[in-house]
């Protein structure tokens, strides 16, 4: 299989505080990668590196076979093929279901409005949130909320999906609804890359898994060899004390 997205000695400096250190590693298409560690190890800045919402201080992000991360690379056109989907949705209070899915279609795709609400529907279908398209985010809970934001995602048909951390702002009896829907995308073969602290869907889910600390890739592999038979001491004390609150 092909690397889709291959990462080279990535580095990434808040002032003083170097949050990411040398990062190697890639995904290659249609592979489902979770990365896991605690809070501040660097996982949801290396996604946000990826899709250049943070400019990496150093390394290269090689996308296709290409530098994204030299000059002449359009970074627009490399976003548009990236489909993100955060912790707090960030959707369009004011837009309802549909045009949440159809906005960024039309002004980046230059879909006609037929053409994205044709996509839309397929994708909001597919999420189980087609029923509810005239709806605002404000009537909807949080577990809705999220799908549509994936949806509307999946409605720029991007080579590769990044989630940080979808449902850490859920309720628990939400998180359910959310993960089944990225379960399905997994198996459909879509290629995804999740920051995530749900061991037990990374376990069932994950191609991968990547185990950071402070800023470090300190393991990687299957879920069985990470989740199960980790070889560093680092990866089991993590997993230590994340496994036993589950």
């Amino acid at each position: 299989m092909e690397n889709i997205i291959e990462i080279q000695h990535l580095s990434k400096t808040f002032g003083t505080n170097e949050v990411l250190k040398d990062i190697d590693f890639s995904v290659k298409k249609g592979e489902v990668v979770c990365i896991i560690g605690s809070s501040g190890s660097g996982k949801s800045t290396l996604l946000r590196c990826i899709n250049l919402l943070e400019k990496p201080s150093g390394g290269q992000i090689i996308y296709k076979g290409e530098n994204i991360l030299d000059d002449k690379h359009d970074i627009y056109a490399y976003r548009t093929k990236l489909g993100m989907v955060f912790q707090q949705f960030n959707l369009f209070n004011n837009l309802n279901v549909l045009k949440n899915c159809t906005v960024a279609q039309m002004k980046v795709l230059k879909r006609t409005r037929e053409e994205a609400e044709k996509v839309a529907m397929k994708y909001l279908k597919v999420v189980g949130m087609d029923q509810y398209i005239n709806a605002k985010p404000k009537q909807l809970s949080g577990g809705q909320k999220q799908r549509v934001a994936i949806a509307r995602a999946l409605s720029m048909e991007p080579d590769v999906m990044l989630f940080d951390e979808p449902t850490s702002a859920l309720d628990p009896e939400m998180v359910g609804e959310v993960l089944k829907v990225m379960k399905e995308l997994a198996e459909s073969g879509l290629t995804m890359l999740i920051v995530t602290h749900e061991m037990g869907f990374a376990k069932d889910v994950a191609d991968r898994v990547v185990f950071m600390d402070q800023g470090v890739i300190v393991e990687e592999g299957s879920p069985e060899h990470v989740l199960v038979n980790p070889v560093q001491e680092r990866t089991r004390e993590f997993l230590k004390r994340t496994l036993n609150k589950i």
